[in-house]
């Protein structure tokens, strides 16, 4: 067990975030949270770390994703059994570069597949899903607000639009870099502040409009262009990073 009274290093691009969930993780793994105890409520945790909420829940989502915690409905979030063994992803560091590029990289294979299936499986109820998803993430842009959550849910809108449990299980799994929360390192060691991809809307659109109309061909196409040209902006922040360095 690790000892709580020697924290671990950090870098200067690990974000509130993942420092809030190392926290929690040292917690749970020496016992200071046993399984089946209830974690600190999410009022609790921002004010304990002067955060928002938004910043707690993403903490939480990490340990949810690692199998250390459980939400209950109206109860709240408990600690489970850690299992020891490696989970998967677990070594992807999304708070640098290369951890982001390589998800999208692999995102590539998985998400097109799923925009090309959700254009021929999807339901009249799921298209709806979708395009209310689409507008979070316009009205977001709108109030100059991230849409890192929205962008999420428009692209489990899709996976689940698939009627293949495994797509949103697997998009799940790998939330922490489906949206990076990179305030990624710059040259100089100051945080990166998250930009959304300048033509989000309209890739989106695109990818939605394709499923409405059942296309599979247009539908992986769009979920193609619009990966590729999110992945070709974080290689040039990593080119221009090494250029520098």
């Amino acid at each position: 067990m690790p000892d709580r009274a020697t924290p671990p290093q950090t870098s200067p691009a690990r974000t509130r975030v993942a420092m809030i969930a190392d926290s929690l993780r040292r917690d749970i793994e020496a016992g200071r949270y046993k399984p089946g105890d209830r974690l600190p409520s999410e009022r609790e945790l921002t004010e304990a770390h002067s955060v928002s909420r938004t910043v707690v829940r993403e903490a939480l989502g990490l340990l949810r994703s690692d199998g250390l915690v459980e939400a209950r409905k109206g109860s709240g979030v408990f600690a489970l059994e850690p299992s020891g063994a490696a989970h998967p992803f677990g070594d992807i560091d999304v708070e640098r570069l290369s951890g982001v590029i390589e998800l999208f990289e692999l995102r590539s294979a998985f998400e097109i597949r799923a925009a090309g299936l959700a254009a021929a499986r999807r339901s009249g109820e799921q298209i709806d899903t979708i395009q209310r998803a689409n507008d979070g993430v316009l009205a977001e842009i709108d109030a100059q607000r991230s849409p890192r959550e929205a962008d999420f849910a428009f692209h489990l809108a899709i996976a689940e639009a698939t009627n293949n449990r495994r797509f949103p299980e697997f998009l799940n799994l790998i939330r922490p870099g489906i949206v990076p929360r990179v305030e990624l390192e710059a040259h100089d060691g100051t945080p990166r502040p998250y930009r959304p991809n300048p033509k989000l809307v309209v890739e989106h659109a695109a990818i939605a409009d394709a499923i409405v109309d059942g296309d599979r061909d247009a539908a992986e196409a769009a979920m193609e262009a619009h990966l590729e040209d999110s992945l070709g902006r974080y290689r040039q922040l990593w080119r221009d990073g090494a250029r520098r360095g």
